[in-house]
């Protein structure tokens, strides 16, 4: 039930935090990776039509495209003001209530919503090469661009996967008819294209930036991906793992007068950055330490995008520390328990579909900068979480 008074006093009674309840994502295709820490009952929660639950978004103010099926929510976050389902609050709604006050100025003024959001991605064998389009080219099937990175949490990664490796663009000796050759190949035969491409074996605590028009296929860790506000793809590669994707999986996010338009499938792409012979040393990210003392270390896991930001937060066991930011943000807990300002905090272990939790909150602008307590009340353990940024975090090399 909408109740802006309720929304209000929680906020301004937990010093400008919310807590978010669970967002689960199914997707059609691939395999679930059965760590999303989700009742083993519970991945095929929507029906086996939908199929399995692979993904949990963050502080999202926007629904996933999942076709037809989905409903008009799926993929948005509710803020949990009473820890009763009744009580939930779209929280793209509470961005609208709370404006600037949550938000801040800066996002407020420039993009009127919360810009972007993040993901758990979870999925059992490699993903499809595909790229997300450029702000230019979403514009026409009036959508947004995409630029997304990577963080892969040794907290929530217990098994690899079939193939922790992921496909970045194409080897530099490529040339465009070789890559138009393969997909004048997609609804006749394997097109096999991730054969012009080059794969990186990913390493856990560590991460990549893909910029828009970049074609990609996602390994098999369970990866933590901040992103803009968008859910657009163009698959280049037509068969994986022995699962056959459609034309319209290529051409989706094409104008309808162009879907059998090769030429404008190819300009999608970012050629330059494609075959970018350097590709691992502009776009791999390894942590950068942030602050750090006796009590806590801090780290930028995402960094130099311009658009998207995120740290890495560890708490030592029986420690505390006030933690300040210059923007708003996200976050999920991914070890540990102990208090989250206001709140008493704990990370989920197993969570049932549509159930609530204590690992996942919202930040505003003013509590940020005034900084959150956050104690870890284990003996033994540290507790870790993962913050999303949007643009203004003040991250290293941040430029939008």
């Amino acid at each position: 039930m909408k109740n802006p008074k309720l929304m209000l006093e929680t906020f301004s009674k937990n010093a400008g935090v919310l807590c978010l309840a669970p967002v689960f994502v199914p997707r059609r295709f691939n395999t679930a990776g059965r760590r999303l820490r989700l009742h083993p009952d519970d991945y095929y929660a929507l029906g086996t039509a939908r199929g399995s639950i692979k993904e949990r978004w963050f502080s999202s103010v926007i629904a996933a495209m999942n076709g037809p099926l989905a409903p008009a929510d799926e993929g948005m976050s509710y803020v949990d003001l009473t820890g009763k389902k009744d009580d939930l609050f779209l929280f793209k709604d509470a961005v609208e209530e709370l404006g600037e006050k949550i938000i801040g100025k800066e996002l407020h003024k420039k993009f009127g919503t919360w810009p972007m959001y993040s993901k758990y991605f979870d999925y059992d064998a490699p993903l499809f090469l595909h790229l997300h389009l450029k702000e230019e080219d979403a514009q026409r099937v009036g959508r947004k661009g995409k630029p997304e990175a990577y963080y892969f949490p040794p907290q929530l990664n217990n098994h690899p996967g079939q193939f922790p490796h992921t496909y970045f663009g194409f080897d530099p000796d490529v040339s465009k008819a070789e890559v138009r050759q393969r997909l004048e190949k997609f609804e006749t035969t394997d097109n096999r294209i991730t054969e012009l491409s080059r794969a990186f074996r990913l390493e856990l605590g560590t991460g990549w930036y893909t910029p828009p028009g970049v074609v990609h296929a996602p390994g098999s860790y369970l990866t933590y991906e901040p992103q803009w506000n968008s859910d657009v793809n163009s698959v280049y590669e037509n068969v994986v793992s022995g699962e056959v994707y459609p034309y319209d999986f290529l051409v989706e996010n094409c104008p309808e007068d162009r879907k059998h338009d090769l030429d404008y499938v190819m300009s999608l792409m970012d050629w330059d950055k494609n075959v970018d012979p350097h590709y691992r040393k502009n776009w791999f990210r390894p942590p950068l330490i942030s602050t750090e003392d006796e009590n806590h270390v801090e780290k930028w896991v995402v960094y130099n995008t311009g658009y998207i930001a995120a740290k890495e937060l560890t708490v030592f066991p029986g420690k505390s520390v006030v933690i300040k930011d210059k923007a708003a943000y996200g976050c999920i807990l991914t070890q540990g328990h102990g208090k989250f300002g206001a709140y008493d905090a704990e990370t989920a272990v197993m969570l049932r579909y549509g159930g609530l939790s204590a690992d996942e909150y919202f930040v505003s602008e003013e509590a940020a900068g005034n900084g959150i307590r956050v104690v870890n009340h284990s003996l033994k353990e540290p507790m870790v979480i993962l913050k999303h940024f949007g643009p203004n975090a003040g991250d290293p090399g941040a430029s939008r």
